[in-house]
This record gives C-alpha cells, structure tokens and sequence, in this order.
C-alpha cells in the first residue's frame, strides 16, 4: 500500500532541496504498453487496472550537497520536469521509473551516472495572474511542451491522490544493473487544479502513443526538506535494509 508519508528516514543524504510549484497531470494507459517500456526487473503498478504517466513540472530550490550547512545558499533554483510512471520490483516494493527528465541545470546531468534519464533544456516556470505557467524544450531539439494551470481548492488526499504523487524510491537501470535511490520529505500539501492549455510531445518522444481522455491534475505549492539518499544497486539495498 502506498503511504502518504516517508517510508523510510534517509538519514546521511546526499542531497537537499526544495521542490515547489508543482503539478502533477497524470493519464491512463494499457498496463501492456508501459510495460513494454521498463527494464527487466520492474513491473508496471496498477490502479483501477490502468497504468499511469505522469507529466510533473515543478522548480528545484536550495539544491545543495548534504554536508553544506542549510545557512549556505544552494543553487539558484531552476526548472524541471518529469515524466513518469509507476512501477514495483521483485520484491513488490513501489516506485517511481522517469521516463525522461528535462532539466534547466546542467551539473543535474552527473545523475546520468546511475541512469537517470536527464537531458538539458530551456526550461520556465512562472505565475500568470492565478495560473501557472511551465514550458520546456530540449537543448539541440526535440520534444517540448507547454502547460498553463489553475489551482484551486485544497483537498483532503483521497487514496487515489497519495497513490499518484507519494513515492519514497526511485529506480534507474544502469551497468546491467538495477538501483534505487530512497527519497524523504514532509506530505505533498495537494489542491485540485484544472488545465488552460497543455501541448506536449515526450510521451510520444519516449514511445507512448499520444494521451487519450482528460487528464487527472493536482497542483502543490511544494515541499522543501527534500533529502536524497545514496544510489544503490537494489540488491545492495535490500541487505542494507536487512541488517538495519
């Protein structure tokens, strides 16, 4: 079962950072056609018997390694966004698997170490009267897309809601070799929101035919005690856990 809060205390992260002004638009697939794009290892998670992507813009702020005191400014915050899925490992465990990641930072793209898909973009997030606006595009061309929504209402999460955004792990596949990287920060604080407009084309950039239907979209103003812990191979993580 997916849980609101942090499955585990990242306790010597290698990052901290804030992630805020975030949205969150999420359609159904055929649970067979995202499979076909995860690594061995890996099975898509289902709910309501769908498969489901997500396109989540948000901006990084106070990015800094974990052992420079929070009184030291991060990184200037920057863009990024991610498109996702949701998946469980051999052992049942959930998480997240990006299908890509565009990033406004540059020194972001070392992650591409450990597998994680980033690539460089021109990235913006900024406000319009009550709206948000996020567009992006890759460096060198390629896909892009371009988002305008509206929060609304704060709401009480309902079992769908936490199932979409509260993830603790992520996995990447790198070397022949599954990792995972466990996450910890407070509860999404979640409102509803509606789209003004939306044009995108990583989900066909990645493989997936264009969505169908109207997304399900939630917005947050953020979370800022984000700690990333270590990337490790999963069956590493497994002992750790284990002997902890």
């Amino acid at each position: 079962m997916v849980q609101q809060e942090a499955e585990q205390r990242v306790g010597v992260p290698v990052l901290r950072a804030g992630w805020v002004r975030q949205t969150f638009v999420h359609w159904r697939y055929p649970p067979d056609v995202v499979q076909a794009l995860l690594p061995e290892g890996l099975v898509v998670d289902e709910y309501e018997d769908a498969a489901w992507v997500g396109l989540t813009p948000f901006v990084m702020t106070g990015v800094r390694p974990a052992l420079v005191p929070a009184v030291v400014p991060g990184l200037p915050p920057f863009a990024e966004t991610n498109l996702r899925t949701y998946v469980r490992d051999r052992d049942g465990r959930d998480g997240l698997w990006f299908l890509t990641i565009e990033v406004a930072c540059p020194l972001m793209l070392a992650a591409q170490a450990v597998g994680v898909p980033y690539h460089p973009g021109i990235l913006r997030a900024s406000t319009a009267g009550d709206a948000v606006r996020y567009e992006g595009s890759r460096l060198g061309g390629g896909p892009s897309y371009r988002l305008l929504v509206r929060p609304g209402a704060s709401l009480r999460p309902a079992a769908r809601d936490i199932w979409l955004t509260s993830r603790w792990r992520a996995y990447t596949r790198r070397l022949g070799l599954l990792w995972e990287t466990p996450v910890e920060h407070e509860p999404w604080p979640l409102a509803d929101a509606t789209i003004d407009a939306l044009e995108e084309t990583l989900t066909t950039e990645v493989g997936l035919h264009a969505p169908a239907g109207e997304p399900l979209v939630h917005y947050s103003d953020g979370v800022r005690r984000v700690r990333v812990g270590p990337t490790l191979p999963c069956s590493r993580s497994s002992r750790v856990r284990s002997a902890s």
